[in-house]
């Protein structure tokens, strides 16, 4: 079924740096020194290329440059993909070298400088197709030009130019995006840095969240977490993590699938992010437990039981539990018996549900049903926008009903 929007399909192509299908690649790098008021160290005949403007293909490549693309990570991610015919590599080691530079449409003359060199190994004359590569960079909202050269060691080049724009919709202006408008930066690709320090609202108690999500590809088949889809639980977390009225943290991720809590952190002042990559380094989605093969139906006692504790377990500090994750179609659902021995809350549930494609999967999953029966509230993240706008409103409603619960404490007492 073709996704309701491209986005995270255009984003999944950019998430690797320079992928090919036979190169041995290094990462892209930001030339040092590069930047507004600095100089840069570039072979002459590299700049005369560049700043000649005119396409050239002394070396046969195809240069598709890919628009800004909002990700969940709240940034604008642009790119290009590369195709160059095998048999023009072909011979003895060869070596690519990418240059290319990044400008603001009003300081042309202030480009960032990223640099890229890819050993060739042994090609033979007649090999047949073409090696792939890709290239991303991150910008803040605004209108940029590119300049981009790749060159081998016969001194041939290809060259491409062009112009992009990364904007929000109109609708869209409130969120808050991650990176300054006129912003340039090289891709980041640690999912799992640490968080930089925010500055926590002192004008009321901060708000305390239990966080239950399940690092899970969206793909219930896949052995492997995919770059997109851990790359959108992060940022689910990030999320919650940068709301300014949230003071205390217990985070829980766990993998249905493997039936078992991979980290647990509980009332700290932050999310550790690199102690939960680490965490999740240990899983082996492609394996299959004999231990498990012998329970029928051991995701949905696995999932029941951590409900039942986890929420029982909140105490009266907590201001809110919120599930998260992909959707979790298991063959069984929750019982609803264990549910009701929950009792009632004195906080809301909420379920952020990562579905790239919720037209092709509308139905509720099992966290869906158990946090309905809850009394709870879900929200579908299809979109960057989604979450963004999620976190806002769930945060709201739990401010909102903490002031309920305060001010029906104060009059029974």
């Amino acid at each position: 079924m073709q996704a309701p929007w491209c986005d995270c399909r255009s984003l999944l192509a950019l998430y690797s740096l320079f992928l090919s299908t036979s190169l041995p690649l290094s990462a892209q790098l930001a030339l040092t020194g590069s930047g507004p008021g600095t100089a840069v160290r570039i072979f002459n005949s590299d700049m005369a290329v560049l700043e000649a403007g005119e396409p050239r293909k002394d070396l046969p490549c195809s240069v598709i440059n890919n628009k800004p693309v909002l990700g969940f990570d709240l940034r604008h991610h642009a790119g290009y993909e590369v195709s160059v015919p095998l048999k023009e590599l072909a011979g003895s080691e060869n070596l690519l070298t990418i240059l290319f530079r990044v400008s603001t449409e009003d300081h042309r003359d202030e480009p960032l400088y990223f640099t890229q060199r890819i050993r060739v190994p042994l090609i033979e004359e007649d090999a047949k197709g073409d090696a792939y590569l890709q290239g991303t960079f991150d910008v803040g909202e605004g209108k940029y030009h590119v300049d981009w050269l790749m060159r081998d060691r016969a001194e041939r080049v290809c060259s491409s130019y062009w112009d992009m724009e990364a904007a929000l919709p109109p609708k869209d202006k409130e969120i808050g995006l991650v990176m300054a408008a006129g912003s340039i930066q090289p891709a980041d690709r640690e999912q799992f840095k640490e968080e930089p320090p925010v500055m926590r609202k002192q004008d009321e108690p901060p708000l305390n969240v239990k966080v239950l999500i399940n690092f899970a590809p969206q793909n219930s088949r896949s052995a492997t977490l995919q770059p997109l889809d851990t790359s959108a639980l992060v940022s689910i977390l990030r999320s919650i993590a940068r709301e300014p009225r949230i003071g205390k943290f217990t985070v829980i991720a766990f993998n249905l699938q493997e039936q078992k809590v991979v980290y647990r952190a509980e009332n700290a002042e932050r999310i550790d992010f690199p102690a939960l990559g680490e965490s999740l380094s240990a899983l082996n989605l492609g394996t299959v437990d004999l231990k498990r093969l012998s329970q029928k139906h051991g995701d949905t006692e696995f999932l029941t039981d951590l409900i039942r504790r986890e929420i029982t377990s909140a105490g009266d500090t907590t201001d809110a539990v919120v599930f998260a994750g992909p959707k979790a179609m298991l063959e069984e659902n929750v019982p609803q018996e264990s549910l009701k021995e929950i009792g009632s809350l004195n906080y809301p549930v909420f379920y952020m549900n990562y579905n790239l494609y919720p037209q092709a999967v509308p139905w509720n999953d099992s966290i869906g049903k158990a946090v309905k029966f809850l009394k709870g509230y879900e929200y579908t993240i299809s979109r960057p926008r989604d979450l963004w706008f999620a976190v806002s409103e769930m945060v709201s409603r739990i401010v909102k009903l903490k002031h309920v619960r305060r001010a029906g404490t104060s009059q029974s007492e």
